[in-house]
């Protein structure tokens, strides 16, 4: 009984050392990764990145519709759907619920 009490003892303080020491390089490795994101040239390849699969979505959307699968589905077209936004100014934008990552 002794050692099963030192046991849950010992699991309890380790949980609790544990916990304090991986909050903490957790909210290091985030704080890196905000630091990496915000770079300019990180931006900038998402946004090329984003631009690059936009094209790529149009071109195949295009191909479908041309397509007697596409014509069979009759695929509409929707341009709502496109975002030419680039990365770099939707993760400037607040949150709206206030809660900031």
């Amino acid at each position: 009984m002794r050692g099963k009490l030192m046991f849950i003892t010992g699991l309890a303080a380790g949980f609790v050392l544990g916990s304090r020491a991986g909050r903490e390089k957790y909210e290091e490795i985030r704080s890196n990764a905000k630091k990496v994101w915000e770079h300019p040239s990180v931006q900038e390849a998402a946004g090329v990145a984003q631009a690059q699969a936009n094209k790529l979505y149009s071109e195949s959307k295009d191909k479908l519709q041309s397509s007697k699968l596409g014509e069979k589905l009759h695929v509409t077209t929707d341009d709502s759907a496109d975002t030419t936004e680039p990365l770099a100014t939707s993760a400037s934008k607040p949150s709206s619920t206030g809660t900031t990552y």
